[in-house]
C-alpha cells in the first residue's frame, strides 16, 4: 500500500475574482468561492480520508473547513503548504505589476524556476518546490499508507504535479511511495 494524497486547490478568493496576485496575501473566499467549497464538501461527503491538512492562508482554511465538516475531520493548517511568495506583487493586478516591474514579470512568466517574483522578498519556484516536496516526504514517512487531503494553492499543486492546471477545487490524486 501507499499513501494517497488528494490535492485540492482552494475555492475562489476575492482576489482571484478581481485578478489580483495573492502569494502569501490573505483574502477570504468570494461568494462564488463559498459556494464552490460547499459543492466540494457535498461531492466528497463520506469519502474515506484519514487527515485533512491545509495551507494556513484564509482561502485554503475556509475551503478546508467546509470540506472538514463533510468528512468529519478538523483541518490542520500549516504554513509549509502556503502559496509561492510573490513579494511586493502581493495584492496587485497583472497590469499593475507590468507597469512597475515589467521585465521581472516577463522573466517570471517564462516559468524559469530561478526567477524571484516581486523582488528579493519573493520566493523562486525552486524554493517552493523544495519546501512542499520536503513536507510531502515528511508526511509520507509519518503516514506510509492511508489517504490524506491537502487543501492548497495552484503553485503548490504545480510544484508537486508539474504541468497540472486544476481549476478551483478540482481534485488531483498523487500517490507517494510508502
Amino acid at each position: 500500500m501507499a499513501l494517497e494524497l488528494l490535492l485540492i486547490r482552494h475555492a475562489e478568493s476575492e482576489w482571484n475574482a478581481s485578478g489580483r496576485w495573492q502569494g502569501h496575501g490573505d483574502p477570504p473566499l468570494s461568494a462564488r468561492g463559498v459556494e464552490q467549497a460547499a459543492e466540494l464538501a457535498r461531492a466528497m461527503e463520506g469519502a474515506a480520508v484519514d487527515r485533512l491538512l491545509c495551507s494556513d492562508l484564509r482561502r485554503a482554511v475556509q475551503t478546508a473547513q467546509a470540506l472538514g465538516a463533510a468528512l468529519k475531520l478538523d483541518p490542520e493548517p500549516t504554513a509549509v503548504l502556503r502559496e509561492l511568495n510573490v513579494g511586493r506583487w502581493t495584492g496587485l493586478t497583472g497590469e499593475e505589476i507590468r507597469r512597475s516591474d515589467g521585465d521581472l514579470l516577463e522573466a517570471f512568466l517564462t516559468e524559469d524556476p530561478t526567477v524571484r517574483p516581486g523582488g528579493p522578498e519573493g520566493e523562486t519556484r525552486n524554493e517552493l518546490r523544495r519546501r512542499v516536496r520536503e513536507a510531502v516526504k515528511k508526511l509520507a514517512a509519518e503516514h506510509p499508507q492511508g489517504r490524506i487531503a491537502l487543501v492548497v494553492h495552484l503553485g503548490v499543486v504545480r510544484a508537486l504535479v508539474p504541468g497540472s492546471e486544476p481549476d478551483h477545487v478540482e481534485v488531483t490524486v498523487l500517490v507517494e511511495g510508502g
